[in-house]
């Protein structure tokens, strides 16, 4: 039985360009690159990472100093320059007081009749032990005072240090985030170049594809291959008949 191959072909206004479209994507397949395509270079494309912008420098290296505001010695530069003087000039004024409280005593001893007696004694150094602790008091105070005040300085400078390396962290995170930016998109762009051809050829293959079947008249060409040859078998079979049929026309067979 005889057997037709039927090959359908696209339109000729359409197998040009298919047949360039192929021919490209062989020559990239096997290595060869369009005129003034150097080939893919990962490098020029690779991840990069901004470095760190001067702000962020400078808020690293002021935390390292921060050590010293928390020590147990960072009252010490807040305290008040003039804290003795007021500590000796309240002293001199309290000694003072007291000595007027001593000469008034002694006066009220004297008119008593009672100075010098074991009883004036005892109350002279009953108000002077007092005169004394009172006086250590009030220099404790004094010192609390001007520690208390020392402590509240360093703490308000620290809060503000703080503050602001958190205000120039952040400006300097966000002039990072640009550079970065700035790096990713001329590596897309540069990725862009690089897959150029690829893309190109991406394109238009879409375009090729999405063209319908039968958008332009194709073209049809069958074939028919050649009879198989007799075997010997039925050749001489076809033969016997033949003889047989023509013997039988001519009476030779009864």
């Amino acid at each position: 039985m005889a057997e037709t191959t039927t090959i359908t072909r696209p339109a000729p206004i359409i197998e040009g360009s298919l047949t360039a479209f192929l021919k490209s994507i062989d020559k990239l397949g096997a290595g060869a690159v369009p005129a003034g395509f150097a080939g893919i270079d990962p490098s020029k494309y690779a991840p990069k990472i901004a470095a760190e912008s001067q702000l962020q420098q400078d808020v690293r290296t002021a935390a390292g100093g921060l050590g010293a505001l928390t020590g147990p010695d960072a009252y010490k530069s807040f305290m008040s320059p003039y804290q003795q003087e007021v500590i000796d000039t309240t002293l001199s004024e309290f000694d003072r007081q007291q000595t007027i409280a001593n000469t008034a005593r002694r006066d009220q001893a004297i008119q008593a009749g009672a100075y010098g007696g074991g009883r004036e004694g005892v109350l002279a150094a009953e108000a002077a032990r007092g005169a004394s602790a009172n006086r250590a008091n009030l220099q404790a105070q004094l010192l609390a005072q001007g520690f208390q005040q020392a402590q509240a300085a360093a703490a308000q400078d620290l809060a503000a240090r703080q503050g602001l390396g958190q205000y120039q962290t952040q400006l300097g995170q966000s002039g990072q985030a640009q550079q970065q930016a700035i790096l990713d998109a001329a590596a897309a762009a540069e990725r862009e170049q690089q897959f150029q051809p690829f893309t190109q050829l991406g394109l238009i293959g879409q375009q090729l594809a999405q063209i319908q079947p039968g958008a332009f008249p194709t073209q049809t060409v069958g074939y028919a291959p050649p009879a198989a040859p007799a075997s010997p078998l039925a050749t001489a079979l076809g033969v016997g008949t033949g003889v047989a049929s023509i013997g039988s026309k001519l009476g030779l067979f009864g």
